[in-house]
């Protein structure tokens, strides 16, 4: 800590306590009660005025403390002390009566987040900011959160038309089941808010350091081979632990599923706490994972041995919340904050885990039952599918990178209401599902979801791509990334007609994988390279990610390339797979039997010598992650 000058002799020893204190508050918020006034400053006012940046010195005089440079970890912990964005929406309300420019720098960097709300980039990315993160424009995006991502037709006519009105006619459906709107102008925001807020959705939660939208089966209540209806269950979750002052502090960003499907579609795997159904001696419950997340540094979810009956999910979650919460050493760095790295950096284990849990709990849990992981099966619900209902089925539409604008959102609702209940549902993969169709008027019901832009019966390419929203929107990316994946599934279903495999390929536009990369089976790393002397596009692959009975993180394979020639890189990988494998393989197992060396040389058409993953400059902090 250092002093302004010109400033009286100053003997540290004489002030230490008092120096102390202004270390710990910068720390950690604490003022150190139990650190004794210093005969210098002898009463509680002159303390608090040294806490407050002075210190009095003999013959009356005063010194300035020059506080040391906060770390991006101290700053947002002081900021989320200071204040709770869910009790404070008067404040954008005055906001939008003032205008862009009347907006502080504490809500456009951090609260806005509790309410769904981002700046949004100035379409270059983080190309051109500092720190990090690239520079914002005048514009917001927001993000709607759409639990277990259960939607009426009502509701999601009324966010077609926000999106006509207010955000240029455009919205993205998430990987975590929300619905994310752009373009957005100051003033529009607690138009919006309130907005939803008659139709029963709200933006709360979906960003920020909370819960996030609890994410669950999208055919909750309706598939035909499901053990439980767990939508209840991520409702009651999402409604106890949202918006919850308890929990408006988190160290990070926190995600919860649950669900009742044997597919796992809303992956677990990659969640903070997972419940995934599981019946044992005729009862059903779940099974309990945690400290799932993928960012830069992928981790996939740990198994406790615990048996979690129905009645017992809430407070199960709530309790790995609290641990979560109470973790203060998780708060000294952004880069650490999430609870896999109590695993991964902190030394616990499943048993220790399991044990900290337990003591929180009133009721003693049951050891765990054995459970069937579910086969390599693209769980994206898409096509044509009975409903456990006799006479019905559900028609799931694929969403290419889950762009749509607001004519399709309305055009949907409509369809939906024409042809089935007007239940509607919005997935991890980007997709949307129309629940409650007779049997009858399905293929009908695929024909006009077609004339709309939207594939019941699209190629693998179609179906399996999935892309984050790169820099045309976010200040954290490195690459474009909506329209290069339209652009490389358009080029591979043009080369490849004949590839009659599923494939997860994933486009992420920066380290932090929100398009979640490291469980594809393609996933592509937005990255920039030197290319005719100028900055350009790249990806960098990883290949062989998986879930379900084979999971694992994707294998960095070494090979990079400029985004014009990703096409052709994937075509000759894929030919090579075509020309070699033996009967019955499957993607993953024909990556798993070649080398990093081999699979880079089919890549590239050529051997290479490998390159390094992270090779942009600069640290890329974690960031709008769904």
């Amino acid at each position: 800590m250092t002093f302004a000058r010109p400033a009286p002799t100053i003997s540290l020893c004489k002030v230490s306590p008092v120096v102390a204190a202004v270390r710990r508050f910068a720390r950690t918020g604490d003022l150190g009660l139990k650190v004794r006034s210093n005969p210098r400053f002898p009463n509680a006012r002159d303390t608090a005025i040294a806490v407050a940046g002075f210190l009095f010195f003999e013959r009356g005089k005063m010194a300035q403390i020059v506080p040391e440079k906060e770390t991006k970890a101290q700053r947002a912990e002081r900021l989320k002390r200071e204040k709770n964005p869910w009790e404070a929406f008067d404040e954008v309300r005055a906001f939008a009566r003032q205008g862009r420019a009347s907006v502080v720098p504490e809500w456009a960097a951090t609260y806005f987040k509790w309410w769904g709300v981002y700046t949004q980039g100035d379409g270059m990315g983080v190309t051109g900011g500092k720190g990090g993160e690239g520079l914002a424009s005048d514009y917001f995006m927001m993000r709607i959160g759409v639990p277990n991502g259960i939607l009426s037709a009502g509701q999601l006519r009324v966010i077609g038309g926000l999106a006509r009105k207010y955000g240029r006619n455009l919205a993205d459906i998430t990987v975590r089941q929300n619905i994310q709107l752009h373009w957005l102008t100051i003033e529009s925001l607690p138009e919006i808010v309130d907005a939803l807020d008659a139709i029963g959705l709200s933006p709360k939660g979906a960003c920020g350091d909370v819960v996030r939208n609890v994410t669950g089966c999208p055919l909750a209540g309706v598939a035909a081979d499901e053990l439980i209806d767990a939508s209840p269950l991520a409702a009651e979750i999402s409604q106890l632990l949202k918006a919850n002052p308890e929990f408006y502090n988190l160290p990070r960003k926190f995600k919860i599923s649950a669900t009742g499907c044997p597919s796992w579609c809303s992956y677990p795997e990659i969640n903070d706490i997972a419940l995934t159904a599981v019946k044992h001696d005729g009862q059903v419950g779940f099974s309990l994972r945690v400290g799932g997340g993928l960012s830069n540094e992928p981790h996939l979810a740990v198994r406790l041995d615990a048996f979690i009956l129905p009645d017992q999910a809430v407070r199960v979650a709530r309790a790995v919340t609290e641990i979560f919460r109470d973790q203060q050493g998780l708060r000294e760095s952004r880069d650490r904050a999430r609870l896999k790295y109590l695993f991964m950096k902190e030394g616990w284990t499943a048993d220790s885990f399991l044990a900290e849990l337990q003591s929180r709990l009133d009721f003693k849990l049951l050891p765990g039952v054995p459970e069937q992981v579910p086969d390599e099966i693209l769980r994206d619900h898409a096509g044509i599918h009975p409903q456990r209902q006799p006479g019905l089925s559900y028609v799931g539409a694929s969403v290419l990178r889950g762009r749509l604008t607001g004519e399709q959102l309305e055009a949907a609702a409509e369809l939906a209401e024409r042809f089935g209940s007007g239940a509607l549902r919005a997935t991890v993969s980007q997709n949307l599902l129309f629940i409650d169709i007779p049997n009858s008027k399905t293929a009908e019901l695929a024909r006009e979801l077609g004339q709309i832009g939207l594939q019941v019966d699209g190629s693998f390419f179609w179906r399996g791509a999935v892309a984050c929203t790169g820099t045309e929107f976010c200040k954290l990316a490195i690459t474009e990334t909506k329209g290069f994946t339209r652009w490389v599934v358009d080029e591979l279903e043009e080369r490849l007609p004949e590839f009659d495999q599923q494939l997860k390929l994933h486009v992420t536009g920066c380290p932090n994988s929100c398009g979640q990369h490291w469980i594809a089976d393609i996933g592509i790393e937005g990255k920039k390279i030197k290319h005719e002397g100028k900055l350009t596009d790249a990806y960098y692959f990883c290949l062989g990610g998986a879930v379900g009975q084979h999971a694992a993180i994707a294998r960095p394979v070494g090979y990079r390339c400029l985004a014009q020639l990703v096409p052709e890189a994937i075509e000759r990988l894929l030919r090579h797979y075509l020309a070699g494998r033996e009967p019955e393989e499957n993607l993953r197992a024909w990556f798993g039997r070649h080398s990093n060396d081999e699979l880079r040389a089919f890549l590239a058409g050529e051997v290479l010598a490998a390159v390094e993953r992270d090779a942009p400059t600069g640290r890329v902090p974690h960031g709008v992650g769904d």
